[in-house]
């Protein structure tokens, strides 16, 4: 049975495995396959129906976006794939499921370094890798990600997995600045200074730092605006206790990573996936984006939300965001070699 999915709250309740095929083609309507969390992109959704009249409908695939497109073939209803992370949108094209486009809105929004050069994939959003550092322990104003690995953090540093995408990007990028050789060294050094074993996630590392477990840990920018600006006074307690630092690769870069979409290879909706594109690069959906998910804009001239412009002005690494992706395999069995999670 065809059907389009009707609300938001139906679409966060299923998975791919669950909902049924959207149709193929309709007249005014666009159809958006996303890995995003429905509730963090629904609003620019319906900003974009009400400044131009075409209805977004949108389906959640939690895993495995690019192989659902590709076995749908010739007659999928897929016109936009959105995802989270340059591995996952890099994921789409290795698999031949996107097709290129040649944008004058794109290009412009877009810095070169955050788009395919043959429009293949589009950076929509940035979060920036940081360093939180406790406010009370930690009198350090500027640091580098090579400073994690010195001993002075020595049972000091609280960390997620190696192995999470979020790291294994951030280690690919460590590898293409300093070689293969110079990052196993550094996640020996960063590893040694761990003061509990690499797991959790990025408020963790908030909470820990509270908790006098570490004085500093890496983790993602818009966590910061979601337990300031969130509900959980646990959480609001964690993000209390931290300042943060943009640390900088040479050439004073900070690592991104990315939310990014393409235009699926048998779009049936083509135009409109297209007009979809150009219009989540536009000021007011870059800083609906800003608003709604804490992330930063790519589109430079868009507004920043506060919390996350108290954080400091981003200078993105300009590592070409394909490079990256490449690294990704060797950055893991560099994780594994040193048994960094362990």
């Amino acid at each position: 049975m065809n059907r389009l999915i009707p609300s938001l709250a139906f679409v966060a309740a299923v998975t791919a495995t669950t909902i049924a095929p959207l149709p193929a083609q309709a007249q005014g309507q666009v159809n958006v396959y996303t890995t995003r969390e429905p509730k963090l992109i629904q609003p620019l959704f319906e900003l974009f129906t009400k400044n131009t009249g075409i209805k977004v409908n949108a389906i959640f695939i939690e895993k495995g976006m690019a192989e659902r497109v590709a076995a749908e073939g010739a007659n999928s209803p897929a016109d936009l794939m959105m995802a989270v992370d340059i591995g996952n949108v890099l994921d789409g094209v290795a698999r031949g499921v996107t097709q290129p486009v040649k944008s004058e809105a794109l290009a412009s929004a877009i810095p070169a370094n955050l788009r395919d050069k043959d429009g293949h994939w589009f950076a929509l959003s940035l979060r920036a890798r940081l360093f939180y550092v406790s406010n009370q322990r930690v009198k350090d104003k500027t640091l580098t990600y090579a400073d994690l690995a010195d001993p002075k953090w020595k049972g000091k540093v609280c960390i997620r997995s190696g192995n999470h995408p979020y790291n294994t990007a951030l280690i690919a990028a460590y590898i293409n600045h300093y070689g293969a050789a110079k990052t196993e060294d550094w996640l020996r050094g960063v590893k040694a200074n761990l003061a509990r074993k690499a797991a959790g996630g990025d408020r963790e590392v908030a909470r820990d730092i509270l908790g006098g477990i570490c004085d500093i840990g890496v983790a993602n920018s818009y966590y910061v605006g979601l337990m300031r600006g969130g509900s959980n006074e646990d959480q609001k307690k964690w993000a209390a206790a931290i300042n943060t630092i943009m640390p900088t690769f040479p050439g004073g870069g900070t690592h991104v990573n990315i939310s990014g979409a393409s235009v699926a290879k048998n779009a049936p909706n083509k135009a409109n996936a297209i007009k979809l594109l150009e219009y989540l690069v536009s000021n007011e959906a870059q800083a609906a984006y800003a608003k709604v998910n804490y992330e930063y804009p790519v589109r430079p001239t868009a507004q920043v939300d506060p919390i996350i412009a108290a954080l400091g002005t981003l200078k993105t690494d300009q590592i070409d965001l394909t490079v990256i992706a490449k690294n990704r395999k060797q950055a893991s069995e560099l994780v594994e070699k040193v048994g960094f999670d362990q």
